[in-house]
């Protein structure tokens, strides 16, 4: 397949599908052309007999942002917060790479940074039990003390409960995001195969900010899209 990435792929075809493909392997070494007749510029002639404007490039696009469109409906819940939707993105692209076959080795330091990302869950779940304690202990001391200040200390150290709990699971979400992606490449259908309305659109509707899914390169490359979108728009 393209970049030498190997695609494995199984498909029940007809019968003379079958033998032609048997007939097109006849007298041809390993390293041949498979459709040696085929090339882009015959194919998109024939595609654009069938309907005008359309070419390869153009089938693969529309394929690929039909489907984010149907996986950000299947996959975003209301009741999430931000990071958890930006999982839900970030699996709907998933959902497209795979279909382009956008695969790449997982990063030589990948290893080391989920070692390190799991180190600060770690951490922060201890720091999330401390503060657990220190709950539990101010409730008791207000049940004696029934006096503003204790209530005040309660309501504070259930707020660094909250904090914390918010804080763990943004760090549980990334490394669920990093452990799911680590063999697929994102980038490439996001830049190249998905019509950014779709995104735009997406954020739009549910409160989610561009730059946790667009970097600045990729946030001035669509900013018409940024410009001309609302939450309504569906491909």
């Amino acid at each position: 397949g393209k970049d030498s990435i190997r695609y494995y792929n199984k498909v029940p075809v007809e019968k003379r599908v079958f033998k032609n493909l048997q007939l097109f392997m006849e007298n041809k070494q390993p390293e041949d052309d498979l459709f040696d007749r085929l090339n882009t510029g015959i194919l998109n002639k024939h595609l654009q007999d069938l309907m005008e404007g359309l070419t390869a490039k153009v089938f693969r696009t529309y394929n690929a942002s039909i489907t984010l469109q149907q996986q950000l409906k299947e996959l975003t819940a209301p009741d999430e917060n931000v990071p958890a939707k930006i999982l839900s993105y970030n699996r709907a692209n998933r959902a497209v790479a795979i279909l382009c076959n956008h695969q790449r080795a997982p990063p030589k330091t990948f290893e080391k940074s989920m070692m390190n990302l799991q180190s600060k869950i770690d951490a922060k779940k201890d720091q999330l039990a401390d503060a657990r304690r220190d709950l539990k202990s101010a409730k008791a001391d207000a049940k004696v003390m029934k006096d503003a200040k204790t209530k005040k200390v309660v309501e504070s150290k259930k707020k660094a409960v909250q904090r914390l709990e918010e804080q763990l699971m943004k760090l549980e979400v990334q490394a669920t995001d990093r452990e799911e992606n680590k063999q697929i490449a994102l980038g490439t259908s996001k830049l190249n195969y998905l019509d950014p309305r779709i995104t735009v659109a997406w954020c739009k509707k549910w409160g989610v900010p561009i730059e946790k899914i667009y970097n600045k390169t990729q946030r001035e490359k669509f900013a018409w899209a940024i410009d001309m979108t609302d939450e309504d728009y569906e491909f």
